[in-house]
This record gives C-alpha cells, sequence and structure tokens, in this order.
C-alpha cells in the first residue's frame, strides 16, 4: 500500500518540481518530496484512507478528507494543484464505485420534475452563505480580469460589461436570462444599456434577493425575476444569454435547452452561451457530481456546437476564459477561508471541508487541468448585418 501511495506522489511530485511536501502515514511513518520547505503536509489516519485514493482517485480523497480521515496542513491550493493531473485523473473507479456513480447519475437526471431539486441542493445554501464570498453584485459565476490587480468586484462589473459588448444590446432591446442567479446580469444590462430583461431560475432565495435588489435599484419596469424552469419560458426577444447555468442541464438535455433558446430568439437575434466546458473527453468528476452538482454534467465544445448547428443557432465567436476562472475561485478560496469560522457555525466541519475541497479543486482544474470556461455567440440563423470585427467589444 505504501509503495503504491508513494508511486502515486512521485508522478505527482514531478509535475511540480519546485514544490516540497510531506506525507505522513497511519502508521507514523513519514516521507518527504522535493527540497525545501514543504507547502503542505498530507495525512493519511488510515489504511484504509489511502486505499479509497487509490481505488477512487478524486472521489475517494474527497470523502475521506471530509470524514477527517486525511488532513492536510499548509497550502491546501496547492495540493489541489498538484492533483489536476492524468495521474490523479485517470486513477479507474472499482466496479462498486462505477455502479454508485451510475446509480447517482440515473436518480438526479435534470428532468423537469427533479431540476427544481438538485438547484435547491447547491443554491438554496442561504443567501447568507453566498454573501460571505462572492462580490457585492452576487455574481456567481467567472469574473473578467483586465489586468491580475483588479478586485472581485471590478472583475465581476468587467465581465458584464464585456458580455453586454458581444451581444450589442441598445436602449429598448429585449434580453432574456436563462438562469440569472441573483440577477446580476439583468441588473447591469439594465442600468448601463437600457434594455428590458426577463430572467429565470428555480432559486427561490435567489428570486426573492433578486427582485429586491431591482426594486431597490428602482428597475421594476425594465427587469423581472421569475421562479421558472427554463423549459417554460415564453416570449420573443432581441437576445439571449446564459451564464453559467447549462452545466447544470445535463448532457441529455442540451437539444432541449438550444432549442428552446432558439424559440426565444427573435430572427436573426444574438445570444451568448457562457459555460463551462471541455474540448476532450475526460473521466467524468464523480465526487463532484455527487457532493457539489447533482445532475451536472460538463459538455464538450463540439458537442454544444454540433448542437447548435442541428437547431437553427450559428456559432459566429467563442472565447476560453479558463485563465479569469481560475484566478475568480481563487479570490473566492481566500475569501471562504476569511470566513471559515463563520461558515462553521452555520454548518458544520464537514461541510467546511466538502467546500474548500470543491473551490480549490475547481481552481486547479482550469489552471492546470482539463477545465475551461466558453463565451459562445451566436445568431438565430444567418444575420449578414453585424460588424465585420471585434472593434466593438474593445473600443
Amino acid at each position: 500500500m505504501k509503495a503504491m501511495i508513494d508511486g502515486l506522489l512521485l508522478a505527482l511530485s514531478k509535475t511540480k518540481s519546485d514544490i516540497s511536501f510531506e506525507i505522513r502515514f497511519w502508521d507514523g511513518e513519514s516521507k518527504t518530496y522535493g527540497k525545501g520547505k514543504a507547502a503542505f503536509v498530507l495525512t493519511f489516519k488510515s489504511k484504509r484512507a489511502a486505499k479509497r485514493l487509490l481505488q477512487d482517485g478524486a472521489l475517494g480523497f474527497g470523502e475521506e478528507y471530509m470524514a477527517g480521515n486525511i488532513d492536510v496542513d499548509g497550502d491546501f491550493m496547492e495540493l489541489m494543484h498538484m492533483g489536476a493531473t492524468p495521474a490523479v485523473e485517470d486513477i479507474k473507479l472499482s466496479f462498486r464505485t462505477k455502479l454508485g456513480v451510475l446509480f447517482q447519475h440515473l436518480r438526479t437526471l435534470n428532468s423537469a420534475s427533479r431540476s427544481a431539486k438538485n438547484i435547491a441542493y447547491h443554491y438554496d445554501r442561504g443567501n447568507d452563505f453566498y454573501k460571505l464570498w462572492l462580490d457585492d453584485s452576487m455574481t456567481y459565476s467567472c469574473a473578467y480580469f483586465h489586468s491580475e490587480n483588479d478586485s472581485l468586484e471590478k472583475a465581476q462589473q468587467q465581465k458584464y460589461e464585456h458580455i453586454c459588448r458581444k451581444l450589442q444590446l441598445k436602449e429598448g432591446e429585449t434580453l432574456v436570462d436563462m438562469g440569472c442567479g441573483w440577477g446580476g446580469m439583468l441588473i447591469y444590462a439594465a442600468k448601463h444599456f437600457g434594455v428590458k430583461g426577463t430572467g429565470c431560475t428555480l432559486s427561490r432565495p435567489q428570486v426573492e434577493y433578486g427582485q429586491e435588489k431591482v426594486k431597490k435599484e428602482g428597475l421594476e419596469d425594465q427587469v423581472s425575476i421569475l421562479y421558472q424552469d427554463y423549459r417554460k419560458m415564453a416570449g420573443k426577444f432581441d437576445k439571449f444569454v446564459s451564464i453559467g447555468m447549462f452545466e447544470h442541464v445535463g448532457k441529455n438535455y442540451i437539444p432541449t435547452f438550444l432549442v428552446k433558446a432558439n424559440s426565444l430568439l427573435k430572427s436573426g437575434g444574438l445570444g451568448l452561451l457562457h459555460t463551462i466546458g471541455k474540448e476532450k473527453p475526460t473521466q467524468p468528476d464523480a465526487w463532484t457530481i455527487k457532493y457539489i452538482f447533482p445532475g451536472g454534467y460538463i459538455p464538450l465544445l463540439d458537442e454544444i456546437i454540433r448542437t447548435m448547428g442541428k437547431t437553427g443557432l450559428v456559432p459566429i465567436d467563442v472565447e476560453n476564459l479558463r485563465l479569469h476562472y481560475a484566478m475568480t475561485l481563487e479570490e473566492w478560496s481566500k475569501r471562504f477561508e476569511a470566513n471559515v469560522a463563520k461558515i462553521h457555525k452555520m454548518y458544520d466541519e464537514k461541510f467546511v471541508r466538502m467546500w474548500r475541497m470543491f473551490l480549490n479543486g475547481s481552481a486547479a482544474g482550469f489552471r492546470y487541468g482539463t477545465t475551461r470556461l466558453y463565451q459562445i455567440v451566436f445568431t438565430k440563423g444567418l444575420n449578414n448585418s453585424l460588424p465585420l470585427t471585434r472593434q466593438h467589444i474593445y473600443s
């Protein structure tokens, strides 16, 4: 067992040879990898905890860490960075675990009747929880940094500006936001571009917060936030946007989502899909699906583009904001840790460990792993009146 763990950690050490770390086994034996002061100390409190890592990769590690059978002292982010490698990602799940993952998948499919439960599981943790580590606009998606010195608040407003320019929003136009969260995009577009917007979400705390914020901003005549499944949205809009919601749709419902987007747009209308994605197939993250985003699915870029083509949508621009999301998650993680005592009182140690692993692991996935963040601009059918260049985005 120790020899197998040693082999895995040697492989991890080679991916970041400048980082030193220490491992401590259940019997008191320890070993150091790399040179210099250890960035972190990884402790396996039991032989079973080590075995779970070897058998089930990130899922095994995550469950044992949440249970307190694995401890990490020091730079947790650095450990997650080292773990975002094929040495860990390619660990084959045990047959028993695969059955459990399959059952979890079938049980949490995003049907019309199940979606609300899946969304509530993640987003109904309470607005007070998210306020502790999100920015003032309560934006829970990738920010857009003009420089590494930008604050999270500034970067999130820059993200909304970036999207509004890509959509070429104009005063008096109508905008539909599929999965609008706490309403940040709609509020920004209404205030700065004079549009009339309608959004939907299946999280009641988000609806309540968003509606109150709209009222506070005096935008009741411009912005509507509905508690509604995207499949039930109706009307015709000049522009369409969806930010950080597509990952919740599920593989089976990608066509359903894009057909709905088509039906909501006027002919020639512009849309933007802001979504986590990948350019190549990888093993699903069983831990994240089980504990963070039930029913979630990270789509492949070509899967999205092909389905758009089949549903009458024409992709005209794709941007990968991978590093922007790594920076966003790293900032969220810092704010989370700054408030960890409050979060511990709100929930418990297992919850704190679960979210610590989620935020840090996700940041590592974007910076060093296979996870991407795509902004895909598309039109409903052909539109020959659009600008010939991207100058309108940056000037």
